[in-house]
């Protein structure tokens, strides 16, 4: 009997757009399916930036909920996951806090309105591709703490 809730997860806006981000999205929803995390190599549309809750939580307070992007975390393990442009290193290579992986690091996460293995979305994909912009998180990590709104 399927989980009840994976028909609504799964196949939501956010799974879908996650899915495809994978060169395999037969395979992400089939882990899912089987109620484990799917492997997601980062760099084809999106980089991880990592940090600790610790440090992250306190900068996605400052950050407009327009302009937050996807986040994993895993509670537990004091670890966070900032969905980013495929271009962040260079944005965030100062911000001590923050460690962009590189393209073809693996993400393993869960469908979006789920926790699996301690993971889950503080902020799911919405299936747009909206992501945090690098400079944005940046000042969220630095001594102001926030941009000015856009013009």
């Amino acid at each position: 009997m399927a989980h009840p809730m994976s028909v609504t997860t799964e196949f939501g806006s956010g799974d879908t757009w996650l899915a495809q981000c994978s060169m395999h999205p037969a395979l992400v929803r089939k882990a899912w399916r089987l109620g484990t995390l799917a492997s997601i190599h980062s760099g084809a549309r999106w980089r991880v930036a990592e940090t600790t809750v610790a440090h992250g939580m306190p900068a996605a307070a400052r950050i407009r909920e327009t302009q937050r992007g996807p986040v994993l975390i895993d509670p537990y393990g004091d670890r966070a996951w900032w969905l980013v442009p495929r271009d962040a290193e260079d944005e965030l290579s100062d911000v001590r806090q923050v460690q962009v992986h590189p393209a073809g690091w693996i993400l393993r996460c869960p469908p979006t309105g789920r926790e699996m293995e301690r993971l889950h979305w503080l902020w799911s994909p919405d299936g747009t591709g909206h992501l945090t912009d690098p400079a944005v998180l940046a000042a969220a990590f630095g001594p102001g703490g926030r941009l000015p709104e856009a013009s």
